[in-house]
């Protein structure tokens, strides 16, 4: 296998796991009111540390299921934004085959990509106090984008390599017809 399809085959194997994540994140934002009910259970079932070790967490997770109870019951309308939310995340993921089909011509979308990562940080240090969020909480949102932006660098130092490969072969001399 030349180097060019190494480099190829591990953009593309980056790029799943990126479009994967980016999918699985925004299909659980559909059934948030279920998940949530889910979690408290598991979280505070007999077994569970979290109660004893975590009472914080349990706080929290108790407050947000009550809050999406409460909505689903009285304003169910307002769980649409999530919705949406769910949606973005995957129209984003199918912008990511741009990259996977012709990462060099697409590498922008991997950069935007990087910037929406670096969004996060200050949305989460802005919002989160605005809307009542728990620090730690918003570490944990944060996280999201220091996390997703790992795949995206490795992706973006692939894709100049190749890009170098490409130029390199292209200025290469042709050897003359025999």
């Amino acid at each position: 296998m030349s180097e060019r399809q190494a480099l190829t085959r591990g953009i593309r194997r980056w790029l799943v796991f990126f479009i994967v994540c980016l999918v699985l994140s925004g299909l659980t934002a559909f059934p948030l009111v279920t998940e949530l009910r889910w979690t408290e259970d598991l979280l505070s079932a007999s077994a569970s540390p979290v109660p004893e070790h975590f009472p914080g967490l349990m706080e929290w997770i108790t407050r947000v299921r009550e809050g999406l109870d409460t909505v689903d019951r009285e304003q169910p309308f307002m769980l649409y934004g999530t919705d949406w939310l769910a949606f973005a995340h995957l129209v984003i993921a199918v912008a990511f085959y741009g990259p996977y089909r012709d990462p060099v011509r697409n590498i922008w979308v991997i950069e935007f990509g990087m910037i929406a990562c670096a969004g996060i940080i200050p949305l989460a240090l802005i919002c989160g106090p605005i809307r009542g969020i728990p620090f730690w909480w918003s570490v944990i949102d944060m996280s999201f984008g220091i996390f997703g932006v790992i795949p995206l660098l490795i992706v973006r130092r692939m894709i100049k390599r190749l890009e170098a490969l490409e130029r390199a072969a292209a200025a290469a001399p042709v050897p003359a017809a025999a």
